[in-house]
């Protein structure tokens, strides 16, 4: 069964920087697009940003596009995501997921199983 693990996440100032990372056990990247997703007290699961299984074509949701980047190295079988111009309200918490389109439908549930996810916290 395959498990994510995203990591990376920590207490930063708005305007900020943070680096996440999203690995998996028994399953390799290679051949799905990958996205994150974030998830808010008291809010519905949010798309944030997703990259082709080549990294050839990425999507960002309006929120985060400008301050964000995806970005994925098959070889390693890990997924990034850099976030920078951090703001309060981008705290959450954040998941990654294979998906089955670019951009990943509203209903969009991941292919496996979601992780634990990484907390981001932003400070204002």
């Amino acid at each position: 069964q395959v498990q994510l693990v995203e990591s990376g996440g920590g207490l930063v100032q708005a305007g900020g920087s943070l680096r996440l990372s999203c690995a998996a056990s028994g399953r390799t990247f290679g051949g799905y697009a990958m996205g994150w997703f974030r998830r808010a007290p008291g809010k519905d699961r949010e798309f944030v940003a997703a990259i082709s299984w080549n990294g050839g074509t990425t999507n960002y949701g309006d929120s985060v596009k400008g301050r964000f980047t995806i970005s994925r190295d098959n070889a390693k079988n890990t997924v990034y995501l850099q976030m920078n111009s951090l703001k309060p309200e981008d705290t959450a918490v954040y998941y990654c997921n294979a998906v089955a389109t670019m951009p990943p439908r509203p209903n969009e549930n991941g292919y496996w199983p979601w992780g634990q996810g990484t907390q981001v916290t932003v400070s204002s």
